[in-house]
């Protein structure tokens, strides 16, 4: 049997608060109100209720049409990211319905493909026990980042201005929210009014008033009305944030609560934004509450994120300043779809998504939790020790430890309080519990006395700053589904543990003490001699055991300075000079190796290999695919350098080809094809040095990428450095095929 607590921790910790209640109870059982003094309660306890999530925007604008034209089903789009919404905790939903393609300039709503598939997204939710607030009106075109189309709706008739100005756009809105509220979704069955887990409306997305300020009072006050009049029985949230002077009519209006945003960091810096950025988000200060009437309002947060900040100890200290200003919503800004996260190109300016950023993403869990766990109006000291939670900036980590949960965005050596008590684990990096070389993230649940679920994603590896201005098809994080290491110290499963793949019983192996091997998917870890009855089936909450979501390969990646830097050979013929550095890369977590040559030899050389025959599986789908190699990598010189890039094979034969490599980080591409027979480097270097460099093989075997095992790297040909006191320098980001 399960343990109550385990099912009780379990639902906690992913945000599952209840089983599926029938359509005729559902909504007095997960309803919620707000109460005379502003707070948001549930109806079925009278206990404050607090809701943490995303927006997300795959059935509308340039997220449909970007998933679309990759030949993708949106559908499955939105079933893989759901999912991931349910592994970090989350529980709330929201965004701006691009009302400018499912309308017409009446006001008329058009049941289209867009509104058929935010049909099927909220009923995708409703499945994970998501709760949604609904903002029907964003007055926004579709285009970012490319032109607005003219759809022919009413918002692209007036725009945001005339719109809240113009008799003819108020009767325009009042007919859509009329229309949009009656509407029934077709995977429910259900009205927004009937269904329970569309809990509240915000009318439209940053109204910007102008005008006379009785004339704000009176378009509020007729949105609402329409909506009110198709039997909507739920809250109504307006915008207070946006139009700060128009705050004094906006309070006068007939709603329950008021929406905000937060944006501590501005937005689109054009790259990635470094230091430290806590003092940026001490505190949510809040003007308006000398307005009367206002106090007793409740408060959501509908857009936040930390833009162009790609370190993963921001959202747990927002979530902290939103709770002590008294917000019981909060949903980031916005969480990129799993299908085009690889090029950020949806808004540039945010990059938020479980495989492709998996530390911030393992914030946002922690994040999740803080936003439930801390009291309302609560505030705390210290910014970056508050309750069970702990933020390092220099370390890019966010922490919650207690005695159920544990959870890490990047490396830690905090000791849990208390091992043997866990129920979850989540994590990027190692702690003293899990020893991890991936870069993606991982779950550790407990099931029951002995019996563990683990769910490891792939790694995500970096290539460039995210925040630059992006386009598709140029990647700034790509996925390898490489195997690495776990070693697991967990009290309930000792040592000798068994690991089994859900999905695959004929995957199976057991711990050499507590070291395992593991690549990507979802595992069962039972303790020696423990009987297993669950399957790939089961029901853990509201996700089955078996379910696993992650992007295919992007590259079958042979070179990463951050785990491979133990698996090179040098040679450098001055010793007396440091050949090899490593360094901060741009972007932060990755690192550059450094190849430094001071020789004062005519022909200088240096160079390494490294072995990636571990990573090269012969039979691996899509290895006939890769056509290319690719080197990331600068030279610090003025001057561009040429280098030797090659592969060997397990068979001693190496094949080569030349290229330039500029003062300026880029991916060097060379085709496979153009790879011809060389000699390679005897590395490491045979002692006596009199003994010959290189080796060449009598071989006349044609290449084939299955063969490969090693990389060569070597640059110093037609330098001298006699001429020069500045040494000549090779930085290497990454090397990959694809």
């Amino acid at each position: 049997m399960i343990k109550k607590y385990f099912l009780f921790a379990l639902a906690t910790a992913f945000s599952l608060h209840a089983t599926a209640q029938s359509k005729k109870s559902s909504a007095a059982k997960q309803g919620i109100y707000i109460d005379a003094k502003g707070v948001i309660r549930w109806e079925k306890n009278q206990q404050e209720a607090a809701f943490f999530g995303v927006n997300y925007t795959a059935p509308f604008a340039y997220g449909y049409r970007s998933i679309n034209r990759l030949g993708i089903s949106v559908e499955q789009a939105i079933r893989d990211d759901v999912y991931h919404f349910s592994r970090l905790g989350l529980d709330a939903f929201r965004v701006h319905v691009w009302d400018t393609e499912i309308s017409d300039t009446l006001g008329n709503l058009i049941n289209n493909e867009h509104l058929r598939l935010f049909d099927f997204l909220l009923a995708e939710l409703k499945k994970r026990n998501i709760k949604t607030i609904i903002t029907p009106i964003a007055f926004w075109g579709n285009g970012y980042p490319e032109k607005d189309e003219n759809t022919g709706s009413f918002s692209s008739k007036y725009g945001k201005k005339r719109a809240l100005v113009e008799e003819a756009a108020f009767l325009a809105q009042e007919n859509y929210l009329t229309q949009f509220f009656k509407h029934k979704n077709r995977y429910t069955g259900l009205t927004y009014q009937q269904d329970p887990d569309v809990i509240a409306t915000e009318v439209n997305n940053e109204p910007q008033h102008s005008g006379p300020p009785a004339r704000t009072t009176e378009y509020v006050n007729r949105m609402v009305k329409a909506i009110r009049q198709t039997g909507w029985k739920k809250p109504v949230f307006y915008n207070i944030s946006e139009s700060p002077k128009y705050a004094g009519a906006i309070v006068k209006a007939d709603v329950q609560g008021h929406s905000f945003q937060w944006y501590p960091t501005g937005l689109v810096a054009g790259h990635t934004q470094q230091g430290n950025y806590l003092p940026n988000v001490s505190a949510y200060s809040i003007p308006f509450d000398t307005i009367p009437g206002f106090k007793n309002r409740a408060k959501m947060v509908y857009e936040f994120d930390a833009a162009d900040v790609l370190a993963a100890y921001m959202y747990p200290a927002m979530a902290r300043s939103f709770r002590a200003a008294g917000f019981q919503w909060a949903t980031q800004f916005a969480y990129d779809p799993m299908a085009t996260a690889s090029s950020n190109v949806e808004y540039q300016t945010h990059y938020l998504n479980l495989a492709y950023t998996p530390s911030k993403a393992i914030s946002l869990l922690i994040a999740s939790r803080a936003f439930h766990q801390l009291p309302r109006l609560q505030k705390y000291a210290i910014d970056t020790l508050f309750d069970a939670f702990r933020l390092d900036h220099k370390n890019s980590l966010s922490e919650m430890n207690t005695a159920d949960e544990f959870y890490f965005s990047n490396t830690t050596t905090s000791l849990p309080v208390n091992p043997a008590l866990l129920q979850h684990i989540a994590g990027v990096g190692s702690s003293v519990l899990s020893t991890y070389k991936g870069t993606g993230a991982y779950f550790i649940d407990h099931v029951e006395e002995g019996l563990w679920r683990l769910e490891v994603m792939p790694d995500a590896v970096f290539i460039r700053d995210p925040f630059e201005k992006n386009s598709p098809g140029k990647d700034v994080s790509r996925i390898s589904w490489d195997s690495h290491a776990m070693v697991l110290d967990l009290p309930d499963l000792g040592s000798g543990y068994r690991l089994t793949a859900i999905n695959d019983k004929t995957v199976s192996a057991i711990a050499n003490d507590k070291e395992i091997k593991v690549s990507p998917g979802v595992y069962w870890l039972s303790r020696k001699d423990k009987k297993n009855s669950y399957t790939a089936q089961s029901a853990l909450g509201v996700i089955k055991a078996g379910e696993f979501v992650a992007p295919r390969t992007s590259l079958i990646k042979i070179f990463n300075p951050v785990t491979d830097r133990e698996k090179i050979a040098v040679y450098n013929p001055d010793w007396n000079n440091k050949a090899v550095e490593y360094i901060d890369a741009e972007i932060p977590g990755a690192a550059v190796l450094k190849l430094k040559m001071d020789t004062t030899e005519q022909n200088p050389l240096i160079g390494i290999q490294s072995y990636f025959g571990d990573l090269m599986d012969p039979n691996a789908p899509g290895i006939d695919a890769l056509k290319t190699i690719v080197i990331r990598a600068k030279t610090g010189n003025k001057k561009s350098i040429k280098i030797k890039l090659g592969l060997i094979t397990e068979n001693a034969d190496f094949y080569s080809a030349e290229a330039v490599v500029s003062n300026e980080f880029s991916d060097i591409e060379i085709p496979l094809r153009s790879l011809k027979k060389d000699a390679q480097l005897l590395l490491p270097r045979p002692y006596p040095g009199f003994l010959p460099l290189y080796y060449q093989s009598v071989t006349s075997a044609v290449f084939h990428l299955q063969d490969a095992r090693k990389l060569e790297v070597t640059f110093g040909y037609g330098m001298n450095n006699r001429t020069t006191d500045q040494p000549n320098t090779l930085e290497i980001e990454s090397i990959y095929l694809k």
